[in-house]
């Protein structure tokens, strides 16, 4: 099985190498006989190719059987000087249109909110998101140096397959979803996604299903996470529930976060490149590593290769219990470096 391997910006190459030495010791477990190929993507190939990101390394995205990104400075980038967003590149051209991002809570970590275990489902190609939802050009525009417009594209087809990723998941966990928008003020668009939902769900009659309004969510999940199961709603939402959710687990540092398509999949680290904190060796990898398990359930599933799923919850399961032996870095209480961490996690799954 190929894997394409992009290390990215800032601690992405330390939290790869971290999540290679798992992904090793789960292929030689399991026999998932990995082919891992690496290529610098970020600054790194800017540095090389004279851009972040090109066709050469989508194409080669397109003949593997997975995709790891890791995180890249994307705030930083000059898109003047061909510093594209990757997340963003791989995201709109592999049609990756669900963002599934598991949050939950770990026997020993200091827990605030209660036990929970819940997935955002996000939709991830559209919305307000001005890098994705136009053809040509970009979704905002300046209209004088005194005002300014924001477009935000919502069709039928992806509200409908976001919602069915979300049923989906759900059917295979504990059958609830929960839809979130703002239809008290955008009646149309918003609207136009719980029509898709509720339609959805008439396929799925043993699916418990309920709405809330974004701005009563945020104050629901902070109350009571564990009333959640599966949280499925747009783009700009489901960016910002997704990492409130994960921190509520203890740390965004422990949020895995897949990208999914009908073709393609891409393991990515929810957190950003941390480049104050590059080359010191503390960053949290698990993030990485556990979106790596992501995609090979997500490998397992879509190929019908049970040992890959098994090599998935194998890899959750050490990461567990790492944390609850303190395996880990400072962030979650632990007392080992990023490398280190990677190691412990490793040893676990040998």
């Amino acid at each position: 099985m190929h894997l394409l391997v992009l290390p990215g910006d800032g601690i992405g190459p330390e939290i790869t190498v971290a999540t290679l030495s798992v992904l090793r010791a789960a292929s030689k477990r399991f026999g998932l006989e990995l082919d891992i190929v690496e290529e610098p993507v970020g600054y790194e190939r800017h540095r090389r190719t004279g851009a972040t990101v090109d066709d050469a390394l989508l194409d080669a995205a397109r003949k593997a059987d997975g995709l790891i990104l890791g995180p890249t400075a994307t705030l930083d980038y000059d898109e003047g000087k061909g510093q594209i967003n990757p997340s963003m590149f791989f995201r709109k051209n592999l049609d990756l249109f669900a963002n599934i991002r598991p949050a939950r809570t770990y026997p020993g970590f200091a827990r605030h909110f209660g036990d929970f275990d819940l997935v955002v489902v996000r939709e991830n190609i559209e919305g307000f998101y001005a890098d994705r939802n136009m053809e040509a050009g970009s979704g905002e525009v300046l209209v004088t140096k005194d005002v300014a417009i924001s477009l935000r594209r919502i069709t039928r087809h992806c509200c409908e397959r976001i919602a069915r990723a979300a049923f989906e998941l759900a059917a295979r966990r504990r059958k609830h979803v929960s839809f979130v928008h703002k239809a008290n003020v955008l009646r149309v668009t918003e609207g136009l996604f719980i029509e898709e939902v509720e339609k959805v769900a008439k396929e799925f009659p043993d699916i418990k299903v309920d709405g809330f309004i974004i701005d009563a969510m945020t104050a629901h999940v902070v109350r009571a996470p564990q009333r959640f199961d599966v949280i499925v709603t747009t783009n700009m939402y489901g960016d910002i529930l997704s990492d409130l959710t994960a921190e509520l687990s203890g740390s965004l540092g422990l949020g895995g976060s897949l990208n999914a398509g009908s073709d393609y999949g891409m393991a990515q680290a929810a957190h950003g490149s941390a480049p104050d904190i590059a080359g010191r060796n503390i960053a949290n990898p698990s993030s990485l590593i556990i979106s790596a398990a992501l995609l090979l359930a997500w490998i397992g599933r879509r190929k019908k290769l049970a040992h890959f799923e098994e090599a998935a919850a194998a890899i959750e399961a050490a990461v567990e219990a790492a944390v609850v032996a303190k395996e880990m870095t400072r962030d979650v209480g632990g007392k080992l470096g990023t490398r280190e961490t990677g190691e412990a996690i490793a040893a676990r799954l040998s």
